[in-house]
């Protein structure tokens, strides 16, 4: 591997890719705007960590309701792209556009499987705490800066410094894909499931895509020429959405057979997982094939700092005082839609809510997004950004304790066409909210990135505000788990022989599995004694609606407060000083307190 001895300008070429080409770095002034990846949440339906990856995210059990993050994690595009730009991309940069599309939705493929379709597909058979564990394989690609500089620093002169990383994982990847797809069926067919191979497995795979994500978003800022930059983001958003969208909403609709039945007059489903995932093993490793033998790599490493340095100042952004407080209120802030985001949709699963009808939903709701989200940019882009950032959290907190409403009122037995409506319009105002909420917090980061780490700088601060969504999910799940209770009853109990009584009694009927068990021994029905759910959701939106009250509006209000050049590194372009001084620090917040005071009239 070869590094880059070029030091004197650290994070210069981290500004240029996004701190190592992270997905969640919003921050290359040169490709003409954001190039963040949204995975966030809405009432009911699933989605990023990734959409919330990333996934904010938007993940599932991650749901793109979120989460997430994550997310994935909603890509967004925020450069408007002009006519004249567009004749001079169709004769000059059409066919790399097109090779970043293809690489993009090649890694939006397994996110949409790991954060969309699988928790879906497990939900028969594993219980709350197995959806736990199984979200857990989400992390890495909220984790993706802690090796961002390293993938963005080693690299073959021979092969190039981006094709030296994308063409092994593409391999590793198509590989990986055809195997695990050979026994996913049988795997998928096992009783118990074994949740801890599968969360493994994607776990690895996503980890794949994350790293491949980094290099990507490297190489999209010197594969395109340089009036054809702008055309990233729309790469970007096109391949990550469309794959997402291929191994979600497409696939879960054709894995259905009642979907396929009704709809397309087949006799069963037309589409399997692991048929599904040994194609697209087939396409990253023909992908790669196209990059080894036609695909030529211009040779920019010449501008790549020193991995150390990245490191060094990653450090040095987290110790700054106001910077800590900032990490914590990333932290804590997303607690009160945890549950909604987390669990809401698969709730609607128990409640006669179809997997197609979920994808459906989605299907209505994203397009919705893009329009609103093209909308309320400006208004979240606006001198105090954290300001609708702040008012959407009060809307995404309505939703999180209307969800419970939501769910109690589920029809029982098929879902109604008035009832999958009125469920799809609360989804749709949710995600309004979370776009403010994300469109309002890269704003910020923005706003008050060190332009000379910008890339280091907004990917930390990325992935902050995407771990703030990723790390309530699982214990969420574990408390749903812990506080249901359900049991095995009969009519005819009083008849019935101990030893069968006995097997009724162990059935948990925390499971589709369980229940159709239950139902299968002398008319058996499954009752829910109390159902964790409710009490998990009221308990994270009240926690929620405290913290945001008492800890995230003061702190939100200190923060605005706060000139621009508080947030820059010590030494770096107009703060030349060895350290913040502590009175400037109590000055800037005093005045954000003062500013949180009502006026006197």
């Amino acid at each position: 591997m070869a590094r880059s001895r070029n030091r004197s300008s650290a994070g210069s070429s981290n500004g240029r890719n996004g701190g190592g080409g992270s997905t969640d770095s919003a921050s290359s002034s040169r490709s003409g705007g954001s190039r963040s990846v949204k995975i966030d949440a809405g009432v009911a339906l699933p989605a990023h960590d990734a959409h919330h990856a990333h996934r904010e995210d938007r993940s599932a059990a991650a749901p793109l309701l979120g989460g997430g993050d994550d997310g994935a994690d909603r890509a967004s595009s925020n450069a408007p792209l002009a006519a004249d730009h567009a004749s001079t991309l169709l004769t000059k940069d059409l066919g790399n556009f097109s090779l970043l599309v293809v690489l993009y939705l090649l890694q939006g493929i397994p996110l949409g499987l790991t954060f969309g379709s699988v928790p879906y597909l497990l939900k028969a058979k594993a219980t709350f705490s197995d959806l736990a564990l199984f979200s857990l394989s989400s992390y890495p690609y909220s984790l993706k800066l802690l090796w961002s500089p390293i993938v963005d620093t080693l690299y073959l002169p021979s092969v190039g410094r981006r094709k030296s990383w994308i063409v092994p994982i593409q391999l590793i990847t198509g590989i990986f894909l055809i195997v695990l797809g050979s026994s996913t069926q049988s795997i998928l067919a096992s009783d118990p499931l074994p949740v801890s191979f599968l969360a493994l497995s994607f776990t690895a795979l996503v980890l794949l895509c994350a790293t491949q994500d980094i290099a990507v978003d490297g190489w999209a800022l010197t594969l395109l020429a340089e009036e054809n930059k702008a055309y990233a983001s729309t790469a970007q958003t096109v391949g990550l959405n469309t794959g997402y969208f291929l191994s979600f909403t497409v696939f879960l609709a054709l894995n259905s057979e009642e979907f396929c039945t009704k709809y397309l007059g087949a006799s069963g489903t037309l589409l399997e997982l692991g048929g599904y995932m040994q194609f697209w093993g087939a396409m990253f490793l023909l992908c790669n094939v196209w990059l080894v033998l036609f695909q030529r790599e211009k040779n920019d490493a010449p501008e790549t700092s020193d991995v150390s340095e990245v490191y060094k100042q990653i450090i040095q952004v987290c110790s700054m005082p106001h910077m800590r407080k900032f990490i914590f209120l990333l932290f804590v802030c997303k607690i009160g839609f945890a549950a909604n985001e987390a669990v809401t949709a698969l709730k609607l699963l128990d409640k006669g809510f179809q997997k197609e009808d979920l994808a459906l939903a989605v299907l209505i709701d994203f397009p919705l997004q893009i329009a609103f989200g093209y909308y309320v940019a400006g208004w979240s882009r606006g001198s105090k950004p954290l300001r609708p950032w702040l008012f959407s959290n009060y809307v995404r907190l309505f939703f999180a304790f209307f969800s419970v409403v939501i769910v109690a009122n589920a029809p029982s037995g098929r879902v109604t066409t008035e009832y999958f409506v009125f469920v799809l319009v609360c989804s749709v105002l949710s995600s309004c909210a979370s776009t403010v909420s994300f469109v309002g917090m890269g704003a910020y980061f923005t706003k008050i990135s060190d332009p000379a780490i910008g890339g280091t700088y907004m990917t930390l601060l990325n992935t902050l505000s995407n771990l703030g969504g990723t790390w309530p999910r699982y214990f969420v799940l574990q408390a749903v788990e812990y506080f249901t209770a359900s049991k095995c009853t009969s009519k005819s109990a009083a008849s019935l022989a101990p030893e069968v009584l006995d097997k009724l009694s162990s059935i948990r009927c925390n499971t589709e599995h369980s229940k159709l068990e239950c139902a299968a021994i002398e008319g058996g029905t499954c009752e829910v004694v109390t159902d964790g759910y409710y009490s998990v959701s009221i308990a994270c939106a009240t926690a929620g609606l405290l913290v945001l009250v008492a800890v995230v509006r003061p702190l939100v209000r200190k923060l605005e407060a706060m000139p621009d050049e508080a947030w820059r590194l010590p030494g770096s372009g107009d703060r030349p000083l060895l350290k913040h001084d502590s009175a400037e620090v109590e000055e800037w917040e005093m005045k954000g307190r003062d500013a949180s005071r009502p006026k006197a009239e």
